[in-house]
């Protein structure tokens, strides 16, 4: 088997060939499909994420060590299942839910694995997609893909699931208002094409690349914002004439948090996703005399994840900008990545 890993942070990842494993117990071997590249790669590969203040959560406060064969975004074909696995058979091509718990604690068992506190998750705690085969734990986390093709199917993974669950977080205010997306990246990008799924009320792109500014106007924003721009928060405050009452930052950075809870109006909702880092600077006084809510969201549930997938299966959400690669180029890709040159998601082809 072959995996390109993470063996030294901050380096490109090396490739390493071991045998490949068999499964056991209610384990399925799959042979990699598509592997999709997601910007949290960047922070594995880095080591840790920036906590502001010159402080910095390091992987190894989170119980990863190296090597990390990154990669949670996979479709994979079973190749051959454990005595105790059941619920599939070799041939079956499958999204893999990555966000794996411990399965005992309460998160776990209330169906929140995203939210366990004793993380197993493919691609960062345990073997990921940037491989040729790849272990899943139990058939459980297998998802139907069809009619789509792997490359199309892999971003739901993570890309999907993180916006569908953020946007989630908005309740009656998607439906209700224009929701204001705060980066248009791969993740970003993957909302705003939900938005108009889930039957919101429209899409304001921020974001201060021009390239993915218009690809969110294709994707169906109703409106796009320079978020560079001076007058950016007065803006995006005016882009909802009835005021600004729901923010998604797919960013996460001190000057993405400060324009969306600046834009907003009184009761809005700020939901951070984005972990680009730093820290939440505010006066406190002003969460209540302005109503505000700010809640984070991290990726998604399984059930979370198969609600997607019945509407992306039945053509619900619009096509979005995908472009695959070898898995050969992994380095190439996430330095492209790094750049902030890829519009859309990438995938990698073993």
């Amino acid at each position: 088997m072959k995996s390109f890993c993470v063996t030294a942070f901050g380096e490109p990842l090396t490739l390493i060939e071991q045998p490949t494993p068999a499964p056991q117990g209610t384990e399925v071997l799959l042979r990699v499909k598509a592997a999709g590249v997601c910007h949290s790669d960047l922070h594995l590969q880095d080591g840790g994420y920036d906590l502001g203040q010159g402080r910095v959560l390091k992987l190894s406060d989170r119980g990863i060590s190296l090597p990390l064969t990154m990669g949670h975004e996979v479709v994979g074909e079973v190749v051959a299942l454990g005595p105790e696995a059941e619920g599939v058979a070799p041939g079956d091509v499958r999204l893999v839910f990555p966000w794996i718990g411990c399965g005992c604690c309460p998160a776990c068992l209330r169906g929140t694995e995203n939210l366990c506190a004793t993380p197993n998750c493919i691609g960062v705690h345990r073997a990921g997609g940037y491989a040729d085969h790849i272990i899943v734990p139990n058939a459980k986390y297998l998802v139907e893909i069809a009619p789509l093709t792997p490359d199309q199917a892999a971003p739901f993974a993570c890309s999907g699931l993180t916006a569908y669950g953020a946007l989630k977080k908005l309740g009656t205010l998607l439906n209700q208002h224009p929701v204001a997306i705060i980066g248009v990246g791969g993740v970003g990008l993957m909302a705003v094409s939900l938005v108009r799924a889930l039957g919101g009320a429209g899409a304001i792109a921020v974001d201060i690349s021009e390239s993915k500014r218009q690809a969110a106007l294709k994707a169906g924003a109703i409106k796009v914002i320079d978020g560079s721009s001076a007058d950016a928060v007065a803006q995006l405050s005016a882009a909802a004439p009835e005021g600004l009452l729901a923010v998604i930052d797919f960013v996460g950075s001190p000057q993405t948090a400060k324009l969306g809870i600046g834009a907003m109006a009184r009761g809005g909702k700020y939901v951070v996703v984005g972990l680009y880092g730093g820290e939440l600077s505010y006066p406190l006084p002003f969460f209540p005399m302005r109503a505000l809510t700010v809640q984070g969201s991290y990726t998604g549930s399984l059930d979370e994840l198969k609600e997607l997938m019945t509407l992306a299966r039945r053509g619900a959400i619009a096509d979005f900008p995908l472009r695959a690669h070898s898995l050969t180029e992994v380095n190439d890709v996430l330095s492209n990545l790094r750049a902030g040159t890829i519009v859309g998601r990438s995938v990698l082809n073993p």
